[in-house]
């Protein structure tokens, strides 16, 4: 009889040990995962977000996009960086292949009305870090405008629509070769990585305004050559568009505070860079780097507390809608085909108007496309897709 107490008692022994060995390691997976959500949003703990992996795919980019669009008119509109930024907190930034699935089940809930994306995200703990994120890099994307479109007599007339309001860097008709090299090493100057993105085409291939926004550099750095730097007017967007082409590199009446509007042609593809002497070409191959930074405090802006993201996926993304451009065979000048009006470059010149900006407006700009300050719109307004070029 002892001896089966015995045994009883350390078969309860052990299988306790087993169940606190379960535990431990259940709460060990716990501390990583959380860890690592940690890491992604150490700088949600700051007074400013100091670093953002953007891993968002093509894939998910073009499910939110669509959801966002296909929804505008519906009871409930449905908010494709609320939508993304969702997934990334759930998923701790990281956007696999059911991304997608997460995307379409979530918006199935919010629009049957069976909760709201404040009950959903009211007790994730990065929700907000992810949002501000996403949104200083997608924030000016999507939108209502205004754009020509051609009727079918030939003539052309302005529409009002809903949806992808930035363009890809390269124009429409002008085709390129890339892929994803972000981070590889570079060495001219000193060893660093990689920060842009390069799509390699031809000389004088016309480069586009991505987003609506004031030039705030212009001309020659040693590591670009002759390269554009470009604010977004909420200020958190850098673009930066280099290695532009030699002798003709710029938009002609483009200069340091002009007011551009997505889908404008601001440059030319060329192979202008590493050296000291301007206007030297010295890099091998002829293409564009454009690169994207992250500003959400202005002692970011230079310096070793840069944000620069991965544009490959954002690229692809951005392929979707490509600017028509015709040439000016007198001045070489290329041209955007169909005009547009942002309401956001009206909203600056505004604001303009009322305190001068610290970069003044170009004044030519209002005289090149005067509709631009035009607000009167048309009552309808169309959901453009994604395969609606302009």
């Amino acid at each position: 009889m002892k001896k089966i107490c015995y045994f009883v008692t350390i078969l309860i022994l052990a299988l306790l040990l087993i169940l606190v060995c379960l535990i431990k390691g259940r709460q060990s997976v716990q501390t990583e995962s959380e860890t690592a959500a940690v890491e992604v949003a150490a700088g949600a703990n700051g007074e400013y977000i100091k670093w953002v992996d953007f891993n968002i795919t093509y894939e998910a980019l073009c499910a939110a996009y669509d959801l966002d669009v296909n929804s505008y008119d519906a009871p409930v509109h449905l908010n494709w960086i609320e939508l993304l930024a969702y997934v990334g907190a759930k998923e701790g930034g990281t956007f696999g292949k059911k991304s997608v699935s997460l995307l379409e089940k979530l918006a199935s809930e919010l629009s049957e009305g069976k909760t709201t994306m404040a009950e959903l995200t009211e007790d994730m703990k990065y929700y907000k870090y992810y949002y501000e994120a996403y949104e200083a890099v997608l924030g000016g994307m999507v939108g209502e405008y205004e754009i020509e479109q051609e009727t079918e007599d030939g003539g052309r007339q302005w529409k009002k629509v809903y949806g992808l309001k930035a363009f890809s860097p390269i124009a429409k008709g002008f085709e390129y070769t890339d892929y994803d090299d972000f981070g590889s090493s570079r060495s001219y100057g000193y060893k660093r990585p990689h920060l842009g993105h390069d799509m390699m085409g031809q000389i004088g291939t016309p480069i586009i305004a991505i987003e609506s926004g004031y030039v705030e550099a212009l001309g020659w750095n040693q590591y670009g050559g002759w390269r554009i730097g470009i604010r977004s007017f909420d200020g958190k967007r850098y673009y930066y568009y280099a290695h532009l082409r030699q002798n003709f590199p710029y938009a002609l009446e483009l200069k340091e505070g002009s007011v551009v509007t997505a889908g404008d042609v601001i440059g030319y593809m060329g192979h202008t860079g590493y050296s000291t002497k301007e206007n030297t070409n010295n890099i091998e191959t002829v293409h564009l780097h454009w690169g994207m930074q992250l500003i959400f405090d202005e002692s970011q802006k230079e310096g070793n507390n840069e944000i620069w993201i991965d544009c490959y996926a954002l690229t692809r993304f951005l392929y979707k809608n490509r600017s028509l451009t015709e040439k000016n065979q007198e001045t070489k000048e290329w041209f955007r085909h169909f005009n547009m009006k942002d309401p956001a470059v009206e909203n600056y010149q505004k604001k303009a108007q009322k305190t001068p900006p610290s970069a003044p407006s170009d004044p030519s700009q209002a005289q090149r496309y005067p509709d631009v300050l035009s607000s009167a719109f048309p009552v309808r307004i169309d959901k453009l897709p994604l395969d609606q070029k302009a």
